[in-house]
């Protein structure tokens, strides 16, 4: 770290740059405030020394100057016993700390420690915010098809309200993802986004796990436990697969998102929070109301927003930019690349399992890629030839050496990549001799 030490007492100025320099740290001097800032305007240093009493300008104005001019400057005040009162309200100006004379070497290096860790932290949070600001950004849902522009659009305009919103759509079509692209790119993005399963709620700990209790609520309420609305606070509250919530705790729900404010178990204080809801589901809603399998008036205030993410097979346009996405997560820095005829088999297959499947695929697939190439040879049968469950390869027009030959290729390249590309290795598990995999690869790799 650079570090400043200004002090008009030569002999406390040079001992404490010595040492700060014997302990690595880059330091400059100087015999009054006017001179540092001055130089401060080409080269800001991490961390100010400064004593309080000097001619001129003291201790106190020269930290405003330097909170003014570089707000993120470190200042440590020296001062004597005598003019702690005045240290302290440095402090409120914006010091880090201060140090009465006389001091030990040792206690302020402590204090530049302190310093360093404190960085290192602020450093940290400012790189994992870019990361998570980079992991979901609107990008992030790959795709460029015309139902995606169209989900863009919507996510747009809702992102930065607080409005509730119900996002619909099949499994594995990235709900959940799609939540926090919303919160991270809102207004409430540095406070928490809290995700309740109401799929694994059960009956008897709905309450207690959304609002929470206190001690003695019931039996085994050992301690105070704060709920899922308390923890949202400020942030998002989301609740995936909010059809599964039971039909008798939907009201104890529909209050609290209306009224903003619950009461943990037990307890007879209201709780006011602030939070946006953003539920999610699988099944038709509206549908589920005519059965009276869901209440009508928590459907409207949860769906106040609508969001349907469209499945895979409405948008096979994307899957090749999926694939590309998906391979280049998998393949650990090593480029892997795809046969275009994987592309095209994969664009028509109908993908149930939408995104999700297609994620766990491409990672079968990176790992089976023989020589750092998906080929079509290695996509598996039932995404080849769907509807076929006993295929393992395509029997049309083959006779029975071809249709060994396909298993016994699949088989060798996958081993192969198990084995990390060690042939020797690769042999042993197959049990035949190195040569004669040698050969085998040889004839499957023309």
């Amino acid at each position: 770290m650079k570090i400043a030490v200004v002090d008009d007492e030569r002999i406390i100025r040079v001992a404490l740059v010595d040492e700060l320099r014997d302990h690595g740290y880059q330091v400059k001097e100087y015999t009054s405030a006017q001179a540092a800032l001055l130089d401060m305007k080409k080269e800001v240093p991490d961390i100010v020394i400064s004593d309080l009493k000097m001619p001129q300008m003291d201790g106190i104005e020269f930290l405003r100057r330097i909170k003014k001019q570089s707000p993120n400057t470190y200042f440590i005040l020296i001062t004597a016993y005598s003019t702690v009162s005045t240290a302290v309200e440095a402090m409120r100006l914006g010091a880090y700390d201060y140090i009465t004379k006389p001091f030990d070497n040792e206690e302020l290096l402590i204090v530049i420690k302190r310093i360093e860790e404190l960085r290192n932290v602020k450093a940290e949070n400012k790189y994992l915010r870019r990361q998570i600001e980079e992991k979901f950004k609107l990008s992030s849902f790959i795709g460029k098809s015309k139902p995606i522009e169209d989900l863009f659009k919507l996510v747009k305009i809702v992102a930065k309200k607080n409005t509730s919103v119900l996002i619909t759509g099949e499994t594995g079509t990235g709900k959940e993802l799609l939540t926090k692209v919303i919160h991270f790119n809102s207004t409430r993005n540095r406070r928490p986004l809290i995700k309740v399963s109401c799929a694994i709620l059960s009956r008897e700990i709905f309450e207690s796990e959304m609002f929470g209790h206190v001690k003695g609520a019931f039996t085994g309420a050992e301690k105070e436990k704060t709920g899922r609305f308390e923890l949202a606070d400020s942030g998002t509250l989301y609740l995936d697969d909010i059809d599964d919530v039971p039909l008798d705790m939907q009201v104890k729900l529909l209050r609290a998102i209306e009224e903003r404010e619950i009461e943990r178990v037990g307890g007879k204080e209201p709780i006011p929070v602030d939070i946006r809801i953003i539920a999610s589901t699988k099944k038709d809603l509206k549908q589920l109301v005519k059965e009276g399998k869901f209440r009508e008036d928590l459907f409207y205030r949860l769906n106040v927003f609508p969001i349907n993410i469209p499945p895979l097979r409405e948008r096979v346009s994307d899957i090749p930019l999926l694939v590309d996405h998906f391979v280049n997560f998998f393949s650990e820095n090593e480029p892997v690349s795809v046969e275009p005829e994987v592309y095209e088999i994969l664009k028509s297959y109908p993908f149930p399992g939408n995104t999700r499947e297609l994620k766990n695929l491409t990672e079968r697939l990176v790992l089976m890629a023989y020589n750092n190439k998906i080929t079509k040879d290695i996509v598996p049968a039932e995404i080849k030839y769907p509807g076929n469950s006993l295929a393992y390869t395509n029997f049309e027009n083959k006779t029975l050496t071809e249709v060994m030959d396909d298993i016994e290729r699949n088989l060798i390249f996958l081993t192969l990549k198990k084995a990390g590309n060690n042939k020797a290795k690769a042999a042993e598990i197959l049990g035949i001799p190195a040569s004669t995999l040698k050969s085998k690869i040889s004839k499957y790799s023309d």
